[in-house]
């Protein structure tokens, strides 16, 4: 709907998953900023690819509207924007699009992943890390609702400096969607 940036792409070999992952650089603080710099740490967002909210416009989810919004922001404020292949939660997108029909039948989103013999969630953000190392990026200031990218990046010895939320991007229909966010998967969302 009208929003462009210019941004940096940047694509990984060796990474620890052997997954195809891409940064995007936007704004002027798209640069390396180490541990000891004294600049501001760039704003980034792992943002998990999720086909069918970023690319077909799905209302069950809030993918789409926070991939814009983290583009958006980031442009503005100067980063990187980590596109993660981790669809569905690290599922994949058949196993995905199966736990949809559970969602239909009546589980959220983590009892649908477990009915379906996965994890509530099985991404790691180790790739990330090693994505932000690879750009000599140690310290960020992390765009997300969800506390455990934040934790797993500080464990994986990236510096999170401050946790900026996103908007909460409601809808009638993905009401229930966030409201599992929050309360099984502790984001903070005011719902």
């Amino acid at each position: 709907d009208g929003y462009s940036a210019a941004a940096r792409v940047f694509s990984f070999t060796g990474l620890v998953d052997g997954q195809e992952h891409l940064a995007f650089g936007l704004g002027d603080r798209a640069v390396r900023v180490t541990s000891a710099d004294s600049r501001p740490a760039p704003l980034v967002r792992p943002h998990s690819e999720c086909l069918t909210g970023d690319v077909f416009g799905s209302q069950r989810c809030d993918c789409g509207a926070q991939l814009r919004e983290a583009v958006e922001r980031i442009a503005e404020a100067g980063g990187y924007l980590l596109y993660l292949r981790q669809e569905g939660r690290g599922i994949g997108l058949y196993a995905k699009l199966e736990a949809y029909a559970l969602q239909d039948g009546g589980l959220d989103t983590y009892e649908a992943n477990v009915a379906l013999g996965h994890r509530e969630d099985e991404r790691s953000y180790l790739v990330a890390a090693q994505m932000l190392r690879t750009l000599g990026v140690t310290r960020v200031a992390l765009l997300s609702n969800n506390p455990d990218k934040a934790r797993q990046l500080r464990h994986f010895g990236v510096t999170v400096t401050a946790r900026v939320p996103t908007g909460v991007h409601l809808s009638a229909t993905n009401a229930r969607y966030l409201a599992t966010k929050a309360r099984r998967g502790a984001h903070a969302l005011d719902v």
